[in-house]
């Protein structure tokens, strides 16, 4: 009976590690990948001249009896000497180690720009022969931390090709090769734990997040997928976090390689506009049926999407027939675009979709920037109780100068309540609305009637705001009384 007992058990051990035994007899080896692809990626040291104090100054801080040093000032006037009374400032060489791996055969290795950005000499070591060779910076892109540089070497070098990254899925196995601490080539291994990830690093951000360990060194390295290809470059790490790295989807690269080596420089579209996405309630007070697009807050004066006829309040939904998701996918689409080139714009306009031809200009870092400024009531203050908002005309030239308008237009927030539609659409005070629904609002009255026909009828009000020179829009939920 006993011996029943045992061979079922064991019978049922078997059953259960089998398959985790199958599984883990299944997993890939990534021997040979490492040993094709680990040749072509590089080793990048990097040397600054920073200037110090004299060397001697730490030298001599100590400290004598009750924390006086008898030595401090007679060493002071010693350094002045010869300086004009300027302690002489010395050069010392500073050091650092990054990744990076070669595209031709010819030497051309891709890296980050915060690897070389502000280096006065860049060796790059190769794995395969040990040797260091200058490199010579091709062109650095800082917006998305990109950079070529070309050594050159009288022979022909191993190197890698890119995958297309927007095939990329969740789950799939990756490889990591990189110099973390300086330790040479290190390799790790792990998944692509998430796609299209927005951290905060650029406008164009859309990285690779994966689980391969990525230390400080790896940045610029490549991340790998099984058929020794680049999917991404890796680049960006939580420090606070375990099994969290974020690569450059290869996609995104290539595009920006490609102008460097042949320009020198990115270039980028340009369509001249501020964007915000679309909401829930935004969506449903336009008549979209998704949540979709980039709503525009503004449209500058002489821009290509003001001589493309675009308007405030439309809604890009797709460029060249691509579908827009969201502004950041705006951004990354039209900065993908060459400048001069003529696109076809699909928006959404008052409950109807138009088609927009514009020749886009080029992107050069504009940047709108406005100081808040404090108001002082100069007209009739008037309650809006189903908003929950104080009100008044802006009716001065220099105050709505001071508020970001062109002219004196709209209605000035004064209070906002606690507790109200508007609280809840974070409206502010000092915020100026231009229109309701789309239509202007030039008095008190004509707020009032927007929000007693459409607003009443459809449950909401969306409104467009000035803030800080800035449009934004906010839409409001009325409550039923």
């Amino acid at each position: 009976m006993k011996l029943k007992r045992y061979i079922g058990l064991l019978a049922l051990i078997t059953v259960l590690i089998l398959p985790v035994y199958a599984q883990a007899e299944g997993l890939p080896s990534f021997a040979e990948l490492a040993k094709k692809c680990g040749p072509a990626v590089v080793n990048i040291n990097t040397v600054k001249m920073v200037e110090v104090s004299n060397p001697m100054d730490d030298f001599f801080k100590f400290h004598g009896k009750d924390g006086i040093n008898p030595f401090e000032q007679f060493f002071k006037e010693f350094n002045k000497r010869g300086g004009n009374g300027q302690q002489p400032k010395q050069k010392r060489k500073t050091g650092s180690l990054g990744s990076g791996f070669i595209i031709s055969k010819d030497g051309y290795v891709v890296t980050n720009n915060h690897v070389v950005a502000s280096a006065d000499e860049i060796t790059v070591k190769l794995q395969n022969d040990g040797h260091e060779y200058p490199a010579k910076i091709i062109g650095k892109d800082k917006e998305t931390d990109l950079a070529l540089l070309k050594i050159d070497v009288k022979k022909d070098l191993p190197y890698l090709e890119f995958a297309n990254s927007q095939k990329a899925e969740v789950g799939e196995w990756v490889l990591a090769i990189g110099n973390p601490f300086g330790l040479g080539h290190t390799v790790t291994k792990g998944i692509i734990s998430a796609t299209g990830r927005i951290i905060g690093a650029g406008p164009f951000d859309n990285f690779i997040q994966t689980d391969a360990s990525i230390n400080p060194g790896n940045s610029g390295g490549p991340l790998i997928d099984l058929k020794g290809r680049v999917i991404g470059i890796n680049t960006a790490i939580i420090a606070s976090g375990q099994g969290i790295g974020f690569a450059i989807p290869s996609n995104m690269a290539k595009s920006v390689i490609t102008q460097l080596k042949t320009d020198h420089k990115v270039s980028r579209g340009w369509l001249g506009v501020t964007i915000q996405d679309t909401d829930p309630n935004t969506a449903k007070a336009l008549g979209l049926e998704d949540r979709t697009g980039a709503l525009v807050n503004s449209v500058n004066p002489g821009d290509p999407a003001d001589k493309g006829g675009m308007k405030v309040g439309d809604v890009i939904l797709k460029i060249d027939g691509d579908k827009v998701d969201d502004t950041n996918d705006l951004l990354r689409t039209i900065a993908a675009l060459p400048p001069g080139k003529s696109v076809n714009v699909e928006v959404w306009r008052k409950g109807s979709e138009k088609n927009l031809r514009i020749v886009l200009g080029e992107r050069n870092g504009k940047n709108v920037v406005a100081e808040a400024e404090k108001m002082s009531p100069k007209a009739a203050e008037e309650n809006l109780d189903d908003l929950g908002l104080v009100v008044r005309k802006v009716n001065r030239k220099p105050e709505a100068e001071s508020l970001g308008l062109d002219r004196p237009e709209g209605l000035l927030v004064i209070e906002v309540m606690q507790g109200t539609p508007a609280e809840d659409a974070a409206i502010a005070v000092g915020d100026v609305i231009l229109e309701a629904n789309q239509h202007n609002v030039n008095s008190i009255e004509d707020l009032q009637k927007i929000i007693n026909t459409e607003g009443k009828k459809r449950g909401l009000i969306m409104l467009l705001l000035k803030r800080q020179g800035h449009n934004i829009f906010r839409t409001v939920e009325l409550k039923d009384k």
